[in-house]
């Protein structure tokens, strides 16, 4: 009986705290997507002018409208498209208003790399953003062969002579590029899979505790017969 109730116990035990983490991340997941809605709503505002000093954190994907030009010097970002494959973001010089900040005008094919692209005066209308793509495995840049592997912005803002600041196009700036506009899809919300997971378990530990009780039972009977 001692050991029933020991068994008893521990099963319960366990399936609660299972349980609750599997709660607990349902409550992480109505969390996030309040965020994700939040940043929605954000990236699709009506855009304003460009702060006259962004902040990297409360002017995250702020929406911009800028007249200005477009200089040669762009850099080449590797990145990969999905249903396109490989290819380049262009990150170029643009000056607005007396200041350069940069800009990524969108993907490229890895074939169009050589390909001339329009510069000058234009409008471009988009989102602010400091990309966090950095980690321990990132490449150097090639400086060389102007590839680079991430975008990180005061990095790249040395290297064309800008301030740390980056718009990403949502306009076309030029008819062979194609815009990536900052959207919410790649940020991580994976609360729902947690979740699944912690009651799976719950109901794994559920059935074992069920198993294990039967047995315990089973054996003095069968000693007894």
């Amino acid at each position: 009986m001692r050991r029933v109730l020991f068994l008893l116990i521990f099963g319960l035990a366990g399936f609660g705290v299972l349980v609750a983490l599997g709660s607990w991340q349902v409550q992480r997941l109505a969390w996030k997507e309040g965020v994700l809605a939040d940043i929605d709503a954000r990236i699709s505002g009506a855009p304003s002018a460009l702060p006259a000093h962004p902040d990297p954190v409360e002017d995250r994907y702020r929406p911009v409208a800028l007249s200005g030009e477009v200089l040669p010097g762009e850099v080449h970002v590797l990145v990969s498209v999905k249903r396109v494959g490989p290819g380049y973001r262009i990150i170029a010089p643009f000056v607005t208003d007396g200041r350069r900040i940069l800009v990524d005008r969108g993907f490229i094919r890895l074939e169009d790399r050589d390909t001339p692209r329009a510069l000058g005066v234009m409008e471009v209308t988009g989102n602010l953003h400091w990309p966090q793509e950095i980690d321990n495995y990132t490449p150097e840049p090639d400086t060389k062969e102007n590839i680079w592997f991430a975008r990180d912005v005061p990095t790249l803002a040395d290297e064309l002579g800008t301030e740390p600041i980056l718009l990403i196009a949502r306009s076309a700036t030029d008819p062979n590029i194609t815009p990536l506009p900052v959207d919410s899809a790649g940020i991580p919300n994976d609360h729902l899979q947690y979740a699944v997971t912690w009651f799976g378990l719950a109901a794994v530990w559920a059935g074992m505790t069920g198993f294990f009780l039967w047995r315990t039972r089973a054996r003095p009977e069968s000693e007894t017969a």
